[in-house]
């Protein structure tokens, strides 16, 4: 019956899809042929020659979006990763339908790459509609009860109690929990939320002969991970879906996800989203706007400098070690706002309010944060971004990285002048743990709109800061 179930579906998709790109290829000869929003010069073909096209785009496009896995279920799959498929798919068919057209049908029918181009953007965004509205259609009948998957749950612990809970919670995905099955005898019969503890998980297979399940899922505590192959093993004549929740949740930090190498499914317990084209992009907006705001303010850091050689002796621009990316140790420039011998009875240690080792023109800068005009320098030299956790001396990293659970994990992105703890008010001496909980949000949600909004939220609530000191 399931089987019967995904494969009528899957009809429907494929009906959609090619009543779809049907209707794209009818549209586009419109627009490049009868209303022409490009003036036709050569002439307008019969469109009979376009329509016995229809087999070979549809042969083509049904292959390419198969083999794609857009005829796959899809249930619980995100709206973006269809759409993103759809692209793929489509791109790919585009690319062999126009091969194929020109060496074969060029001749005998000379056919539009205006119409060609017509075609790919309405037909791919028609297909992403279609399946869009046909999704919905499907969410709203499953939220009434129509189209269930009957699901056994082996675990009541938290994760099976997480799982239970999800598809309660979006109805829309049609998975209905029938009942859990625990490791406790005495456990049996208790209820998880609103489902009651059925059984044993020795007896998944009893319970599942019973009738009435099409899926289990099998979301045991990490611990109990070595009894896996003796449950599916248990499982092997049963005619239902399997699927299992790995108990990582504990492991994971930053973003995680599933890959796959040579076949083989690997969960990403770490990774950033500054890879790749993101973080060409990110660059890219460094040296443009780091750039344009050195040239801006060269006049005023050409004063700075004045003043601070004039009012007190010593050097004008003062460097000191700093961690960034991968743990790199760089050095940060900074106009020097403290007597050149600050740290000589100390030591390194925090500035602090009113601290009487600064300069006059000093304690101004670092109210201001115009002290941290130079390190648009770093920026430049790819040491910095203009937007990212603030970087600290390797001598307090090493006291924080011993009590400050995945402190370390800020310096897998670039070091920032200012960043998303700063423009929430954690800048300076202020609770470390808070600083870090802003600094790994922003690196797991990182975006191009998300720096410009940080810079954005940096000149409109100003550099002054109460713990500017």
């Amino acid at each position: 019956m399931l089987k019967e179930r995904s494969q009528l579906f899957m009809s429907m998709f494929v009906g959609a899809d090619l009543a779809v790109i049907a209707l794209a290829w009818a549209l586009s000869y419109v627009l490049r042929f009868v209303v022409p929003v490009i003036p036709v010069t050569k002439g307008t073909p019969p469109v009979v020659n376009y329509l016995t096209l229809l087999p070979v785009i549809f042969a083509i496009w049904g292959l390419v979006f198969r083999a794609g896995g857009l005829y796959d279920p899809m249930r619980g799959t995100a709206g973006s990763s269809e759409r993103r498929r759809v692209v793929r798919a489509a791109s790919l068919a585009m690319l062999i339908f126009t091969a194929v057209s020109f060496v074969f049908f060029e001749k005998a029918y000379s056919l539009s790459r205006l119409m060609l181009l017509y075609f790919y953007v309405l037909g791919t965004g028609g297909v992403i509609v279609e399946r869009a509205a046909l999704r919905e259609i499907l969410r709203t009948a499953r939220r009434r009860g129509f189209n269930l998957r009957h699901v056994l749950i082996v675990g009541d612990g938290d994760l099976a109690r997480a799982v239970g809970d999800g598809m309660v919670r979006h109805r829309e995905l049609g998975l209905k929990v029938e009942g859990f099955l625990t490791d406790e005898p005495t456990r049996v019969g208790a209820m998880v939320g609103a489902v009651r503890v059925c059984g044993l998980w020795d007896e998944v297979a009893d319970v599942v002969a019973r009738g009435g399940i099409d899926q289990v899922v099998l979301a045991l505590p990490f611990e109990s991970m070595p009894r896996l192959d003796g449950l599916i093993a248990r499982l092997d004549s049963a005619a239902v879906d399997i699927k299992v929740v790995p108990d990582v949740e504990r492991f994971v930090s930053l973003k995680s996800g599933i890959e796959e190498f040579e076949g083989l499914p690997v969960i990403s317990l770490r990774a950033t989203p500054l890879v790749g084209w993101n973080r060409v992009a990110k660059r890219a907006m460094d040296i443009v706007l780091g750039g344009a705001a050195l040239i801006v303010a060269a006049p005023l850091m050409a004063l700075i400098a004045l003043l601070v050689k004039v009012t007190s002796r010593g050097p004008v621009l003062f460097s000191q070690e700093r961690m960034g990316l991968d743990g790199r140790v760089f050095r940060v420039w900074k106009f020097r706002t403290m007597q050149d011998d600050a740290e000589t009875a100390t030591g390194p240690v925090w500035a602090v309010a009113e601290d009487p080792r600064r300069t006059w023109i000093g304690g101004l800068l670092r109210r201001t944060s115009l002290d941290e005009l130079p390190q648009l320098l770093n920026v430049l030299m790819g040491e910095m971004s203009l937007v990212g956790p603030r970087p600290e001396r390797p001598v307090f990293i090493d006291e924080f990285r011993r009590h400050v659970p995945r402190y370390m994990l800020r310096h897998m992105v670039r070091a920032g002048i200012t960043g998303w703890a700063q423009v929430n008010g954690w800048r300076g001496n202020t609770c470390i743990e808070q600083r870090i909980q802003y600094d790994l949000y922003y690196i797991e949600n990182w975006s191009l709109l998300l720096d410009l909004k940080i810079l954005a939220l940096t000149l409109v609530r100003g550099f002054v800061h109460k713990n500017a000191y």
